[in-house]
């Protein structure tokens, strides 16, 4: 059996609070920071062989502390954990969002392999068919295995495994820092 630990980067900058930001390359806040630090410790304690960091920087700040505080010294940079992307919405506040869309976000869970966030964004299939990729790809190699990533592809493993419905995938996107143990 394999154990993969997925872990949602921490909070972000308090001037993208309600705001979409998915690809968007944000910065944590000072809490955010603060958290990850003491996250940092923890995650190292898990001794997983090998760490994989989304490119986006809320995620690497956490694995750069991991990876200091290991004998790793160093991640494995993975896009496909990357977050979604929105396409036009990035940026926006998901007020803007629903004024110009109404409820056209909905189609994020109703049609999940068609619809494109903001016109050019990425379908909810395509950010879970990447991320399952990956899970594919680190199911062959050592245990456990430790990835610092976002809510959304998070949501998608935990929903593609258990067979969840798309509409129930929002309840499964972990709390930032939150550390979400998968067995393959």
């Amino acid at each position: 059996m394999r154990v993969v630990h997925l872990v949602r980067h921490t909070a972000v900058a308090a001037h993208w609070a309600g705001r979409c930001y998915g690809a968007s390359d944000v910065g944590l806040s000072r809490d955010g920071r603060s958290a990850a630090r003491t996250l940092a410790p923890e995650l190292a304690r898990l001794a997983a062989p090998t760490l994989y960091v989304s490119p986006l920087r809320r995620a690497r700040f956490l694995g750069a502390l991991v990876a200091q505080a290991t004998k790793l010294g160093s991640f494995v940079v993975e896009p496909r954990l990357a977050e979604c992307n929105f396409g036009g919405w990035e940026g926006l506040t998901w007020d803007q969002i629903y004024t110009t869309s109404g409820d056209a976000m909905m189609g994020l869970v109703k049609a999940p392999a068609s619809f494109r966030p903001g016109g050019t964004g990425e379908t909810t299939f395509e950010m879970r068919d990447r991320a399952m990729a990956w899970l594919a790809d680190v199911r062959a190699g050592p245990s456990p295995a430790l990835a610092i990533c976002h809510g959304g592809p998070i949501a998608a493993i935990r929903g593609t495994l258990s067979a969840a419905p798309v509409a129930d995938w929002p309840g499964l996107v972990p709390r930032y820092g939150e550390v979400i143990t998968v067995e393959l």
